[in-house]
């Protein structure tokens, strides 16, 4: 018999301002669970998972980084990241607005500092 799992939780790279990255999340709507004691992790969750940001740059790696976000209701999360002017407010590329992907899923894209790529999809 498996033992019992409690969480499975991604290390996203937050670098190389991990304090702006800090400020994103929460403004995207994650809850803020702790920081590390030595500033270099911050754990992260919402209703359907969570995640640990790291205080880091990995060259080659963060630019590379995505994450799936699935949501109950694409067009109200969409309404909600354009009120935020992400671009503006964290100096990251414009968010791309909620598309029919040729794999089947109607995705946005949202681009965080550090690097990472999050796919919000309409689950």
């Amino acid at each position: 018999m498996m033992p019992t799992t409690i969480a499975v939780r991604p290390f996203v790279p937050g670098g190389p301002d991990f304090e702006a990255a800090r400020r994103f999340y929460t403004a995207l709507g994650f809850t803020q669970d702790f920081v590390s004691d030595a500033n270099d992790i911050a754990g992260f969750s919402c209703e359907g998972g969570s995640f640990l940001l790291q205080n880091a740059v990995f060259p080659g790696w963060n630019d590379n980084f995505m994450m799936s976000l699935a949501v109950a209701d694409l067009d109200a999360w969409w309404t909600h990241i354009e009120s935020l002017k992400l671009a503006d407010a964290f100096d990251v590329g414009a968010p791309r607005p909620p598309a029919m992907q040729p794999w089947g899923l109607r995705v946005a894209y949202v681009f965080a500092p550090g690097g990472p790529l999050w796919h919000i999809v309409q689950a």
